[in-house]
Order: structure tokens, then C-alpha cells, then sequence
């Protein structure tokens, strides 16, 4: 008899009045705002203007669901064109299945086109949503909750996760609740980045190197525990190679950025025309600030010119001393 275990809901719909919403589309929205609001408070902090990170995300999100629900597909083609499944179902994304894989990669080539139109660097605007985009993974994993689906290896522990449905082979029982588990890395995660950021000033991309490598780190041991179907290559599956591979590339990405672009962006974001003037009190702009070779310049000119008078008052005062050695010269004649 299990003393303990977190239930399963009956159902993953959740009902907004006459509006069916289910579970695992509703914490991937809820994510989806999470990570826009911190990631907006954060490139203000950096210098950008409020609203850059939402437009910029109206590119980054559309990429990045078509991403993850093409990788999921396509590793898991077995579930939707195998015999006696219907291949529609692969466009039921409100069913569950997305690969973070491919929603990583093609969320970035979104991003990438809405920094381009806004003439902004996408690694900055990457650190700046990296945080959020761990805490809205730890929203989204809930959703597996409600579908009742991505669980480990049977256990009897207090926290185990109860299945009751017996859908697409499922076998009810208590297992290890992976979606948790990997919610509570994502939750750490995030808070990592945020505190190495605070600490060592990362810039460059160097900040979501960091949220990418801390993940890999976490999803290959939780993967390694899920029961589900999935294919194997040298009997690990293929996630945790996924996660090895990207993990070593965020690493080295890590190193050689800190070791080719230390230190973090000044500017994050241009000033578009017209506001340049805007703190300048009588209207007209400001006027810059010289640079530090102008600043040298200056110095170097100012010296010579000091130089310069030393020479003339010394040559003035040995004339003076001339015209009196004269005239008392002449007195004595």
C-alpha cells in the first residue's frame, strides 16, 4: 500500500468557462510570459529599451514551437507514421511534444532575425532571456503532469508520481516523476545564471552558454531514468547524446568567448534617431565626450604648449637682465 505519492489529474483540460484549455498548451503560455517579463526587466537593466524583448520574441516563439515539435517528430516518427497511427496527429501540439532540442535551435534563428531588424547583438539579448527561458521550462514540464506522460522508473518513494491511465501502452503504477525532478534543475538553473551574472558580469552570450551547459547537465541524468519509448544509440538514448554534444559545445563557446571578448557589452541597443538630445537641457545635443585618444591629444598639445612659454619667459628675462647690466654701465662711464 503507497503511504504517499503525487497524484495524477483525471483529466488535462482546464476549463476557462466555455473554453477548453489543456494543461501542458496552458503552462507553456504561462512559461512563454514568465520568460518574456524577466528577460524585459533584465535588458533594462543592460541599457535596452522596454518592449525590445517582446517584439523581438513575437519571432524567437513561433521558431522556437515549430522547432521543438519538428524534433520531436522526427525522433519519435514511430509514434505518428507507424502502422495504425494517423500522421494528422503529429499537428496536435496541444497533445503534447516538444523537443527542447529543436526549439532551442530554431527559437535562436527567430531571435536572430528580430535582432537583425532591431540592429541589436542577439547574444546580448540571448543572456538577457537566459534565466527565463529555465524558469519557463520548469512551468512548461508540468505540463507532462497533466498528460500524464515522460515519468521514470517504478518506485515506492513519497514523492513517487501514481499513473492511472492505461493509454498508448501505459502501465498505472507509481514511478519517479522525471517532469518534476527536471522542473527543480530548471528552477536551479535559472537562479545560477541570474548569481553568475550578477558576479562575474557575463556578456557575449556568456550567460545563456552557462543556462545551456548547466541544463545538458541535468537533463542527461533525468533522461537517463525516463521508461518511455525512445531510440538508443550505444545503449544510452538519444537525448542524453544530444545533451553530452550540446553540452560541450556551450563550454567551449563559454571559454573561447571569455578568452576572445572578455568583459560585457557597453551598448545593447542603439538610440534611435531623434532621441540623441533628449537630456541635453536647451534642446540642441549634447556635446560628446572626447575619447581617450583626444583626451591624450589634448594633454600632449597643452604640454608643449607649456614648454613653449617656459622658453619665452626665460629669453624675456635674460633680455631684462641685459638692458640693466647696460644701463648701469653707462652711469659709471
Amino acid at each position: 500500500m503507497d503511504l504517499a505519492f503525487i497524484p495524477s489529474p483525471s483529466r488535462g483540460v482546464v476549463e476557462l468557462g466555455p473554453i477548453p484549455l489543456r494543461g501542458y498548451a496552458f503552462c507553456i503560455i504561462i512559461g512563454v510570459f514568465v520568460a518574456v517579463w524577466l528577460g524585459n526587466k533584465r535588458w533594462i537593466a543592460r541599457g535596452g529599451r522596454p518592449g525590445t524583448v517582446a517584439d523581438i520574441s513575437v519571432w524567437a516563439v513561433p521558431f522556437g514551437l515549430v522547432g521543438g515539435r519538428l524534433y520531436h517528430v522526427i525522433t519519435d516518427y514511430q509514434l505518428y507514421f507507424s502502422e495504425g497511427r494517423d500522421w494528422v496527429d503529429a499537428f496536435k501540439i496541444w497533445e503534447g511534444g516538444l523537443g527542447i532540442w529543436g526549439a532551442i535551435a530554431f527559437g535562436a534563428v527567430g531571435a536572430w532575425i528580430g535582432c537583425r531588424r532591431r540592429g541589436i547583438p542577439l547574444p546580448a539579448w540571448a543572456d538577457a532571456l537566459a534565466p527565463g527561458i529555465a524558469f519557463a521550462q520548469a512551468i512548461g514540464r508540468w505540463g507532462n503532469w497533466f498528460n500524464q506522460e515522460l515519468y521514470g522508473k517504478a518506485t515506492d518513494l513519497p514523492w513517487a508520481l501514481k499513473i492511472t491511465s492505461a493509454e498508448d501502452g501505459r502501465v498505472p503504477g507509481t514511478y519517479h516523476p522525471t517532469f518534476l525532478y527536471e522542473s527543480l534543475w530548471c528552477i536551479g538553473v535559472g537562479f545560477l545564471v541570474i548569481w553568475a551574472d550578477r558576479r562575474f558580469k557575463l556578456g557575449h552570450g556568456r550567460a545563456f552558454a552557462l543556462y545551456v551547459a548547466s541544463y545538458c547537465a541535468g537533463r542527461g541524468w533525468i533522461e537517463y531514468m525516463r521508461v518511455d519509448d525512445a531510440h538508443h544509440v550505444l545503449g544510452l538514448r538519444l537525448n542524453v547524446w544530444t545533451a553530452i554534444a550540446v553540452f560541450v559545445l556551450a563550454v567551449v563557446y563559454f571559454v573561447l568567448s571569455a578568452k576572445t571578448r572578455p568583459g560585457r557589452e557597453e551598448i545593447v541597443e542603439p538610440v534611435p534617431a531623434g532621441e540623441e538630445s533628449a537630456d541635453s537641457p536647451d534642446g540642441e545635443g549634447a556635446t560628446p565626450a572626447k575619447s581617450a585618444d583626444d583626451a591624450d591629444d589634448g594633454d600632449a598639445e597643452g604640454a608643449k604648449d607649456a614648454e613653449k612659454a617656459k622658453v619665452e619667459d626665460k629669453a624675456k628675462a635674460e633680455a631684462e637682465d641685459k638692458d640693466k647690466d647696460g644701463a648701469g654701465s653707462a652711469k659709471k662711464g
